[in-house]
């Protein structure tokens, strides 16, 4: 008979655990027989002595399968079900632009999308900035909408990986988020359970990633592509660089407006284009849309210049309850601050280095994020027109524009961001926005 305090001994003590005892203990995560205390015991042994690459799958799969997984074969679709996965950055905007990108390929991208929570955005929220978007759908709606569009952006539907949600707020208050096998699994259960052919990670390292060192970063992403293709689900990880803010923005309305001028071609930042035409290629890869890079680059290149990826961009938010002629109109919708004014450098200079995850917590105290999962969020606020790492920055070039509710939030975004970016006389070293790519085959070598 399985006992989960016998569980929880075996792993404490530093022993593999079975398929088995993982199913079971992940099955009373679910129906309540397992306490939070046991939970919580588990959570601390697997911090300490980890876990191997078959028990990470077995609860992977055992989390994925605790509620409902999605199915899209009835759907009969003429291409293949695809998606993305960000560890979350600052100015993160690309999954606005690859969702609608892919769909205009021949890819269906039902993306199942999260919060921000700390210092990096998140998706929904972003969409949220747009009145009458739905980001929870009901799975009718949902559905069509990934048949009729190929794409469609919405929050976790109520059932999927209902074990991982008790078991990430436990871990949240108990100082055991930062395990690569509890993260694996828990990013990928919600994943594969949306029934994906393929998946690509963008897994970010830098000063504004979630993971502290590169080497960790590119840890987790060895751990997702061994898990996610030992579940069943082909991926490939992409190491990125958020050594600063990946778009010219940072906060929910302002990057909603970049993420509209990026479709249309009014404004594309260089950084913002290479991560997003590297992962969008990746992922016409992996779905055997294209057989080369290059042939990727021209059909998301042709996406973008026909219109073709901004009119699915435009039905998707109409289909989900958000105004028809958005993409037309995207400023009369938007959210705009009272207060929208420039940042200067106390000193001219080039700008050496910034503390990226310092001004994602920039915009978390304007409002622009939430400290608790329960916090409002004022979708206005925000930072536009980033400097970049080795430009110049004087009097004519600001650091950012702010957008504010007041003058006291201007003060103190302004002492932030004069704090979070280093300026200088060195130039730095530039850097490749895309530092390594990780297929299966590198895991098994």
């Amino acid at each position: 008979m399985l006992l989960p305090q016998e569980i929880i001994r075996k792993k404490r003590d530093g022993k593999i655990l079975s398929r088995e005892e993982i199913t079971f203990f992940v099955r009373g995560i679910t129906d309540g027989s397992v306490s939070e205390g046991q939970i919580a015991a588990f959570a601390m042994a697997v911090y300490f002595q980890g876990m191997t690459m078959d028990e990470r799958i077995a609860l992977t799969e055992a989390m994925r399968d605790s509620g409902d997984v999605l199915e899209w074969k009835s759907l009969e679709l003429d291409g293949p079900v695809l998606d993305k996965h960000s560890t979350g950055g600052v100015g993160d905007v690309v999954s606005l632009m690859l969702g609608p990108m892919v769909a205009a390929c021949g890819g269906y991208v039902p993306m199942i999308s999260g919060r921000g929570l700390g210092h990096t955005g998140g998706t929904l929220d972003k969409f949220d900035a747009i009145p009458g978007y739905n980001t929870a759908p009901d799975n009718t709606l949902f559905r069509k909408t990934v048949k009729e569009i190929g794409v469609a952006i919405i929050g976790q539907t109520g059932n999927l990986a209902p074990a991982d949600k008790r078991f990430y707020s436990i871990r949240d208050v108990t100082a055991t988020v930062e395990s690569i096998p509890l993260i694996t699994a828990s990013i990928l259960s919600k994943k594969l359970a949306a029934g994906l052919e393929a998946l690509v990670m963008d897994v970010k390292a830098g000063s504004g990633a979630f993971m502290p060192t590169y080497e960790l970063s590119e840890e987790l992403a060895k751990s997702i592509v061994t898990v996610a293709n030992g579940a069943g689900c082909r991926t490939t990880a992409l190491i990125t660089n958020m050594d600063q803010v990946l778009a010219s923005s940072a906060g929910n309305a302002v990057e909603v407006r970049e993420a509209v001028k990026y479709l249309t071609g009014e404004y594309r930042n260089p950084r913002l284009h290479d991560v997003t035409m590297a992962l969008c290629g990746e992922m016409l890869l992996l779905g055997d849309l294209v057989s080369t890079e290059e042939e990727a680059r021209d059909k998301l290149q042709q996406a973008l210049d026909s219109g073709n990826a901004a009119d699915r961009f435009a039905r998707m938010v109409a289909a989900l309850g958000g105004p028809a002629d958005f993409l037309e109109k995207y400023d009369d919708y938007l959210e705009e601050a009272p207060i929208v004014r420039p940042i200067y450098a106390e000193q001219s200079g080039v700008v050496e280095s910034m503390d990226t995850r310092a001004i994602g917590m920039a915009v978390v105290a304007m409002g622009g994020g939430r400290r608790k999962p329960t916090d409002a969020i004022d979708y206005a606020v925000g930072f536009s027109d980033f400097v970049a790492l080795g430009e110049r920055t004087d009097e004519a070039r600001p650091l950012a524009i702010v957008h504010v509710r007041n003058e006291m939030q201007f003060e103190e975004a302004q002492k932030a961001l004069r704090e979070a970016i280093c300026v200088g006389k060195r130039v730095p070293e530039k850097k490749p926005m895309v530092f390594k790519k990780i297929t299966r085959e590198d895991t098994e070598s």
